[in-house]
């Protein structure tokens, strides 16, 4: 492919989208500048004129995933108002899709070591998708006594945790971890025991 140095239309983005196929090749480590000039169809000097480094590369991707999550995520939750249930257990699903769908994303954004505080954009961005979550969250646990009502924080970070766990391990078939059953099951189950212990839910007859 041609250099073709400072005369590409949007190189800003076409060296995301360049780093976003390598980052699911290789992994946010595996690449250089370099490589991603070369699949961009640039020379390595006019990556400066947008990034300081890899990592400023990697933090663009992951504010663009973020946004692109937050969106998936504020959809499934108001699709399924004013059910608090129903959309809380939607935006765990939107988190396994967009794992899926947008893999070079997803691990921008939560497996490249990049700080989301690298950038008050990327900060921004992490922290309206954590808050639908949360909002989600406190919807759901309003009749929960106040003494005994976990912070929506918390709450919401316990089901990011579990849903990250899901997809590490079952939804983006790693090498000798095949599910014992689909990830959107293993997950629905596991968020239902999760309310359950809450007391959200009425136990299992």
């Amino acid at each position: 492919m041609p250099k073709r140095g400072y005369h590409h239309g949007n190189l800003r983005q076409a060296l995301v989208e360049a780093a976003l196929h390598l980052i699911e090749a290789k992994g946010p480590t595996g690449f250089t500048l370099s490589e991603a000039a070369k699949q961009a169809g640039v020379t390595p000097a006019a990556v400066y004129r947008h990034f300081d480094g890899r990592e400023d590369l990697i933090a663009e991707a992951g504010r663009q995933g973020y946004i692109m999550f937050a969106d998936l995520m504020q959809h499934a939750y108001d699709k399924y108002q004013p059910s608090a249930l129903a959309a809380f257990e939607a935006t765990g699903r939107a988190y396994l899709a967009f794992a899926r769908k947008h893999p070079g994303h997803y691990i921008a954004m939560f497996e490249s070591g990049i700080s989301v505080n690298r950038t008050p954009e990327l900060a921004e961005a992490a922290a309206r998708a954590r808050g639908i979550l949360e909002r989600a969250a406190s919807d759901l646990s309003q009749h929960i006594p106040a003494e005994k009502r976990p912070p929506a924080s918390m709450f919401s970070a316990h089901v990011m945790a579990m849903s990250h766990g899901v997809v590490e391990l079952y939804a983006r078939n790693s090498p000798g971890a095949a599910s014992p059953f689909p990830p959107e099951d293993l997950l629905e189950s596991g968020i239902g025991i999760y309310l359950r212990g809450l007391g959200l839910i009425e136990p299992d007859r």
